[in-house]
């Protein structure tokens, strides 16, 4: 936009412009002329005046409509209407049609001063208002970066601590094996084979994390081809069957989901129930503290499988102490565990697998008899149709799909 003294003066009487340009002119403003409603409208995009001052009554286009043209295409153009005594209810309705003001004829240089002069003073407020504006976005922008920036900070002092303990877990650990093992070298046998026992475990605790970690910060894309849905399940029962007799805990599997192959990460998914039966069988190994009756208590966990509908679903269950109600919100969150031991990115890092493959992870049952997750994906068939249909939202009580109605 031009000067706020630039003024488009529209009449198509030729006296009237020649009177009214020599007033504005001594003045101070920059006038440009236009004969009717036609004419101003071509010199705008040229002119680019601040202020119109238009007449109400000219032939073919009059002032009423070339006020509701210039307001829809430039509303930032400040107009003034001319009129004549007779033609007061035209001068209101321009001014319920957002026209800054109007002045009657004949017209008296000092009324004409004080209209332009409210022109100019809307001119400016509107500048001042668009210039703080441009201030408030700039200021907010700064201070969007500077939280983002903070929050970074923020999150990687969060992460850092967070590792910090469980490695400072692994590292008390290590300490107390070494105590044991220092001990057992004085001729206790005893000590120094548990010192060894505790080197083992913290050995692999250390190996898991780095897994986890590992795992955590791939954002690999599922490597789908035909498998057996069946086939992680039974051969990560397999690998831990081990580890499960070691703990007292029994490990059962059921197998349902068919032999029929579909597309799938089976890496991946292998690493998610190795997790799961994992964190599975240290649950039901935790010794029982009076919740059920005695001759109940059977350490146990049970891997199933299951083809339900278009979906392949896992679910693992355990006999342990369950989750406690506090820790069930953040259960999938970077470093939350409840174990001693625990890291807290297994489970992060496994729901982030689970989700790539377009599928979900729950907790359906937290206890006091036992915790269940149910992980259920999308098949994929071996043929390459792949589903797109939400996930189940969960097995819960019949050991069903809660959406599946197949």
């Amino acid at each position: 936009m031009s000067s706020e003294k630039t003024i488009l003066l529209v009449d198509d009487e030729e006296g009237i412009r020649k009177v009214l340009s020599l007033i504005l002119r001594d003045a101070g403003y920059e006038v440009h002329l236009a004969t009717s409603g036609e004419d101003a409208l071509a010199q705008l995009e040229v002119v680019r005046p601040a202020i119109v001052l238009t007449d109400i009554k000219m032939p073919g286009m009059d002032g009423i409509e070339l006020l509701t043209r210039i307001k829809a295409n430039n509303p930032d153009i400040e107009v003034v209407m001319l009129t004549g005594h007779g033609d007061l209810d035209l001068a209101i309705q321009s001014i319920k049609r957002e026209a800054t003001d109007f002045v009657t004829k004949p017209i008296n240089e000092d009324v004409l001063d004080i209209a332009l002069t409210r022109a100019r003073e809307h001119l400016a407020m509107r500048r001042q208002l668009r210039q703080y504006t441009e201030h408030l976005e700039r200021l907010a922008l700064e201070k969007s970066r500077e939280l983002a920036a903070v929050e970074r900070f923020a999150a990687v002092g969060q992460t850092a601590a967070s590792l910090a303990h469980a490695i400072k877990n692994i590292a008390s650990g290590l300490e107390g094996a070494i105590f044991l093992m220092e001990s057992g070298r004085k001729g206790d046998d005893a000590m120094q084979e548990q010192g060894f026992a505790m080197l083992k475990d913290n050995v692999a605790a250390i190996r898991h994390l780095m897994q986890d970690l590992l795992q955590m910060g791939s954002e690999r894309v599922p490597q789908r081809a035909p498998c057996d849905p069946d086939q992680p399940a039974l051969e990560v029962a397999s690998l831990l069957r081990h580890k499960a007799l070691e703990a007292g805990v029994e490990l059962t599997v059921e197998a349902g989901a068919g032999r029929e192959p579909i597309l799938m990460d089976a890496k991946a998914i292998h690493q998610c129930l190795m997790n799961l039966v994992g964190n599975a069988i240290e649950a039901a190994a935790i010794p029982f503290k009076g919740v059920r009756p005695v001759e109940a208590c059977v350490r146990e966990v049970r891997l199933t499988t299951s083809r339900q509908g278009r979906f392949i679903c896992y679910r693992i269950s355990d006999t342990g102490p369950g989750v406690m109600e506090e820790a069930r919100e953040r259960l999938f969150a970077a470093f939350a565990t409840g174990k001693a031991t625990g890291t807290g990115v297994g489970l992060m890092a496994t729901k982030r697998i689970v989700e790539a493959h377009g599928g979900t992870i729950e907790l359906e049952n937290a206890g006091p008899d036992g915790a269940t997750f149910a992980l259920c994906l999308p098949a994929a068939s071996a043929k390459g149709y792949f589903v797109t249909e939400a996930a189940p939202a969960g097995l819960a009580g019949t050991g069903r799909c809660a959406s599946c109605s197949e």
